[in-house]
């Protein structure tokens, strides 16, 4: 098996090392990911400079782009094949319910679905990367899984509670909760008295029951979910259809 390896905290981040620990004994490895930390960076492209793709001491390249723009570049231009898979991650923080339209995590899997190709992107529910070993081994054991069953290409959401490998329940699979609306900006003033605004933190959970990635994470279920990319709202657009006729 032949696998691709990004993510969203930059090239340096624990949970990208720890991930392709885990993956380069079940497979060949290439990680291609950002130079700094990119988070919330969704599916953007760089479209009005040049990217640079540059090659660390530990083999792993990294690009002064987002992470979209590191599996897009290493998909169309670094790689000389077609990898069987593309994961992203580990997240520091998880990734479930609306959060998933922000993150740059679930951005890079997101490229390589696109590009055909089966993709998994993994988070750890909270910060700090604790308990990460368990996390990356669980991640190795759902890519040894490969979800023959599912139609490829797949796009998989994949959240871990930071537990012990022993404490973590089965893998469940799951639908995106939904969360409350954002809080409010935090206003400050920079150092030459200029107001300036921080986002503020994410909303509590609206949408947290049974079935949900909030639920199984809560319960110390690793939480799998299939997402797909048609935005359509079908019904809408019945009724648009009427409206139009």
């Amino acid at each position: 098996m032949r696998i691709l390896i990004s993510n969203d905290d930059g090239y340096l981040a624990p949970g990208l090392i720890a991930l392709a620990k885990a993956l380069a004994p079940i497979a060949e490895i290439v990680v291609v990911a950002p130079d700094s930390n990119r988070s919330g960076s969704s599916n953007s492209l760089t479209l009005e400079r040049p990217l640079s793709v540059f090659r660390a001491d530990n083999g792993f390249y990294f690009v002064n782009g987002t992470p979209t723009d590191c599996v897009h570049v290493a998909l169309t231009g670094v790689l000389s094949y077609k990898p069987d898979l593309v994961v992203s991650g580990i997240n520091q923080g998880q990734n479930m319910g609306d959060d998933t339209l922000y993150s740059g995590t679930v951005a890079a899997a997101t490229e390589g679905y696109l590009f055909g190709i089966p993709s998994i992107a993994f988070s750890q529910v909270q910060k700090g990367w604790g308990q990460l070993e368990a996390a990356a081994r669980v991640a190795r054991e759902i890519v040894e899984r490969q979800f023959d069953a599912l139609p490829k290409p797949y796009l998989l959401n994949v959240n871990i509670p930071n537990l012990s490998y022993h404490e973590l329940k089965p893998l469940q699979a799951t639908r995106l909760g939904k969360r409350h609306q954002s809080e409010a900006v935090i206003r400050a003033q920079d150092p030459h008295g200029r107001e300036i605004f921080w986002i503020g933190p994410v909303g509590a959970a609206r949408d947290a029951g049974e079935g949900t990635d909030f639920d199984a994470v809560a319960k110390g279920h690793v939480s799998v979910t299939p997402l797909q990319i048609d935005l359509t709202h079908t019904v809408q657009l019945d009724a648009l259809k009427k409206g139009l006729s």
